[in-house]
């Protein structure tokens, strides 16, 4: 196998990652966010391969990074390579280390952000950096793009982007992104690789109980919390019905073979069949598409009341709903019938289900990347139960696939670690996640 990743590459990517996590960008929601010296960060390094970044901004200090790297056929469709700059808030008391600090320790790179994402960052301008250095060239356009604002409403970054820079997304068609060709270890010895082709929608909801204000030691039948708190008890013990898109019909499928079942005999071919008695025979596995089988809405935020004394007249309370591809109109249904009469929902926040094709040359090239590295492994495809910049990108006709790949050791809880404490990735992964992230694109 030729080696096509440069030890500087490798040094490079370790570097890059814990730079950029000492570069504080939490994202506290509603604007209170700034990407700028991370943008910053990544345009010089991409300035020093003799690109041209240009630095993007909707609102100050909400920063986004675009270049375009040029390949060997005009004719050939661009790929794009996004990835966000911000992160979710940590409490350093939480942490066994810091969370800002990028310290390396035991060959782990620890913070907020090693996984969620600034890895993957670190990766593309490594992967950069080693082309410029060897004077390679791909062949189609690479198109990357470096995010404000996804741990939130993405109104500062893609959205932004989308909206009102279309045109340097030109010809992109495809896209890479977050969280997929991560080792997924199956408690059966086998090493799973699932690369994202789908992501459920997203429907961030808003209940408003409205009622009778009045003394809290009087009757009060027209109660606002007790309306709310009834509509939220309703949508929390709710069970969604199966749907199985065919991306979750393929990983269901597939994860089926490598346990030595035949998923036809569940019925889920078909339709929803006994989607219950095939995960219950996937083990572990089942992690990786329990959550996509269905939609759902969590009541996550509840706000009512200023005295203990008195009923308010108004309650209000979020919930987090995600639904399917071409489930939007049985999600709003069904939140029509569970909030009832007393109780109005809006949306939050809204964002389009995605869907991938897994015949493509581009699945096809992932998984023949991962495969060359990680010959041992398993690739299967799968849906994310959350949502990514591409849900942003897909306006442009730009179909997207999530593709992070990290080879992690046994007992590692990758998905634990998204928004989690303790966020932290090896070493080895990074270097494993550059050469493949190398080939992919040298052959895409």
């Amino acid at each position: 196998m030729t080696e096509d990743v440069d030890q500087q590459a490798l040094d490079e990517v370790v570097r890059f990652t814990s730079d950029l996590i000492r570069i504080d960008t939490t994202n506290h929601g509603g604007g209170d966010c700034r990407e700028r010296p991370a943008a910053e960060y990544t345009a010089e390094r991409l300035a020093g391969t003799g690109l041209e970044p240009a630095l993007l901004e909707r609102t100050p200090g909400r920063t986004n990074v675009v270049a375009r790297i040029e390949g060997t056929d005009p004719s050939a469709e661009a790929l794009l390579l996004h990835g966000h700059l911000d992160v979710v808030p940590a409490r350093a008391e939480d942490w066994r280390v810091h969370p800002f600090s990028g310290e390396i320790r035991d060959g782990v790179v620890w913070g907020r952000g090693a996984i969620d994402m600034k890895n993957m960052d670190a990766m593309i301008l490594a992967v950069v950096r080693n082309w410029a250095r060897s004077g390679f060239r791909p062949r189609r356009d690479i198109v990357i793009a470096f995010t404000a604002d996804e741990e939130a409403s993405a109104e500062d970054g893609s959205d932004f982007l989308a909206r009102r820079h279309p045109g340097l997304f030109e010809g992109c068609t495809e896209a890479i992104g977050e969280s997929g060709a991560f080792t997924f270890h199956d408690g059966g010895g086998r090493q799973l690789y699932p690369i994202a082709a789908g992501e459920r929608g997203t429907a961030w909801l808003k209940l408003t109980a409205h009622g009778r204000a009045g003394h809290g030691s009087k009757v009060n039948h027209d109660n606002a919390v007790t309306r709310l708190a009834a509509a939220i008890t309703r949508i929390g013990e709710y069970e969604w019905p199966v749907r199985l898109t065919p991306t979750v019909r393929a990983a269901l499928t597939e994860l089926a073979a490598l346990h030595g079942i035949d998923a036809r005999t569940y019925g889920i071919d078909e339709g929803p069949g006994d989607i219950d008695g095939l995960l219950a025979k996937l083990g572990p596995a089942a992690a990786l598409v329990e959550a996509t089988v269905r939609g759902s809405a969590n009541p996550t935020m509840l706000n009512a009341g200023y005295k203990i004394n008195v009923i308010p007249g108004e309650a209000v309370a979020y919930v987090d709903g995600r639904c399917l591809p071409g489930g939007e109109e049985e999600f709003e249904a069904t939140l029509d019938r569970l909030t009832g009469p007393d109780v109005q929902w809006e949306f939050e926040h809204r964002q389009v289900a995605l869907q991938a094709p897994l015949e493509s040359a581009t699945y096809a090239g992932m998984r023949a990347a991962v495969e060359a590295f990680a010959p041992e492994g398993y690739v299967v495809p799968y849906c994310m139960s959350g949502g990514t910049d591409a849900k942003q990108f897909s306006r442009l006709g730009i179909t997207g696939y999530g593709f992070t790949p990290l080879r992690l050791p046994e007992g590692f809880d990758y998905q634990a670690l998204f928004h989690g404490v303790d966020e932290r990735v090896p070493v080895d992964a990074l270097h494993f996640g550059v050469r493949v992230l190398d080939r992919f694109l040298r052959t895409a």
